[in-house]
């Protein structure tokens, strides 16, 4: 007996042995790729003028996209056989801001801004049966027959108030529309978290264009958002239940085009391992050129949003084609982030790897930091690839601390949301801050945020512990998972059939 239990002890401590063994390799492997004059070298390019904040669209954000391709080969990682470039064409369209949009039945007549807003469309005159459809859930439009109809519906899930939640919502309900073919959706509008007058300036504000996903092979399918403050309307539609309605807009001009998500992989060294997939992503988009600052400077470069984050993946990119991990590895650097997760929606609803085998996803976004002795991961806690990513953090002299700013709602701000409601695991490694102050601020969508006075020595770190963090997840002996209890636990459950 004293003989077995030696043998499980040694046994152990071999294990042990090894895993610290692998450890200090895969840390060996990172210091061998990392370079903070190639690190500056790539955001001195991205956050260049000449790339006017790489838009979406602009001729600019083609050339980042092309610029990030030809890094991507140069590393000797794969392109995917769908996209040989390396370039996942997204489609989308820009939208010109309506001049009227007008909706009328049983003799109501409802007028654009004091009324209505125009979520999606371009000019119609329809004058169409309607027909009520409660909120628009799938078992909603299953039992009512929209086809060749105006479907009103009530807005969100009658569950929650959250705007950005009904936002999401609408898109599902406008899908479900087309699918079942109905010729417009109607949407009535109470919410005292985002009054309507709030509504207007986000929506019918600001630029005379908004870019949004071009969907249903690009046919423009009309959407309204009706004002209904005291429930009238929604009273008057659960009672009337199908209705005679007009919808007549005007001055509301699409023009459809394709924008790219860069796109490529290494595969994994273990036979079977390599079956899965670690993504590890970033936005490369910005806001563009836009008001002038005190300097006179109207282009906002986007250095720390997202040039950082897009060069993070690159230096990623660059170290596992060199040294591939046990895992498969994906790489994908997203349009349309800052038009609202637009890439990155497109992305998992046509990624050309079936997403059961993207077992995590490695998001690097970023609005400024003001803490150069962190690195904060918006999402810590909530999986399992937690003890790879302080393990990381703390060999390059960081410490990875959560989200300070929860009441930002920074997890679902970017790409990694998308990627989380479909179950996979996916937080974001962020630049460190202990909170939304000034020093944010200063630099956050202004044109302020350059290459020239970032802190490249902490980008060392940083940039250290992220790829250190991938490699460790990418060779871990089990796949990293969301620990029990998070919002999107269920929904990973159903993805990999757990």
């Amino acid at each position: 007996m004293q003989k077995f239990y030696t043998t499980v002890i040694f046994t152990m401590i071999s294990q042990m042995v090894a895993l610290t063994t692998i450890a200090q390799n895969d840390k060996k492997l990172t210091d061998a790729t990392l370079s903070k004059n190639k690190i500056e070298a790539h955001l001195r390019f991205l956050a260049s003028d000449e790339l006017r904040g790489r838009n979406t669209p602009s001729p600019e954000q083609v050339i980042a996209a092309k610029y990030l391709a030809t890094q991507l080969r140069s590393y000797g990682v794969k392109p995917l056989p769908q996209y040989p470039n390396y370039l996942q064409p997204v489609k989308m369209k820009k939208k010109s801001k309506p001049k009227e949009v007008n909706l009328s039945y049983a003799s109501k007549q409802f007028k654009f801004i004091k009324n209505t807003l125009l979520l999606d469309g371009a000019n119609a005159d329809l004058n169409q049966e309607a027909v009520f459809i409660n909120h628009g859930t799938k078992a909603d439009f299953d039992k009512i027959n929209v086809k060749g109809k105006i479907a009103i519906a009530l807005c969100g899930d009658g569950q929650t108030n959250s705007a950005q939640k009904w936002f999401r919502f609408s898109n599902e309900k406008r899908a479900l529309a087309r699918e079942k073919g109905a010729v417009a959706l109607v949407e009535l509008y109470r919410n005292q978290q985002l009054p309507w007058s709030v509504l207007v300036r986000y929506l019918a504000g600001g630029s005379s264009t908004s870019v949004s996903l071009s969907e249903g092979n690009g046919k423009p399918f009309t959407h309204v958002w009706l004002n209904d403050p005291k429930f009238q309307e929604a009273d008057f539609w659960k009672k009337s239940k199908s209705q005679k309605a007009q919808i007549q807009i005007t001055g509301s001009n699409i023009q459809q085009f394709d924008t790219y998500n860069v796109v490529g992989y290494v595969e994994g060294s273990d036979a079977k391992l390599k079956n899965e997939y670690v993504a590890y992503s970033a936005h490369y988009d910005h806001v563009g050129v836009g008001k002038a600052n005190a300097k006179g400077d109207s282009i906002y470069n986007g250095a720390r949003d997202n040039a950082v984050g897009t060069v993070t993946v690159l230096g990623a990119a660059e170290n596992l084609a060199k040294y591939p991990t046990k895992r498969s590895a994906l790489f994908v650097m997203f349009t349309g982030e800052e038009k609202g997760l637009l890439g990155s929606r497109w992305y998992v609803n046509h990624s050309p790897i079936a997403l059961d085998k993207i077992v995590y996803c490695f998001n690097s976004d970023n609005g400024g930091y003001n803490d150069t002795k962190v690195a904060t991961i918006v999402g810590l806690g909530r999986t399992t690839a937690d003890v790879y990513i302080k393990k990381a953090c703390k060999a390059y002299g960081l410490e990875a601390i959560d989200d300070p700013a929860k009441e930002q709602g920074l997890f679902d701000r970017s790409d990694n949301v998308n990627f989380a409601r479909k179950g996979i695991p996916a937080p974001t490694y962020s630049l460190g801050f202990r909170a939304f102050d000034a020093e944010i601020m200063k630099y956050y969508h202004q044109a302020s945020d350059q290459a020239d006075n970032l802190d490249y020595n902490y980008l060392y770190k940083f940039f250290g512990s992220y790829i250190y963090s991938c490699r460790l997840i990418g060779n871990a002996a089990t796949r990293p998972f969301w620990k029990k209890g998070d919002k999107y636990y269920e929904a990973g459950k159903k993805l990999y059939k757990k």
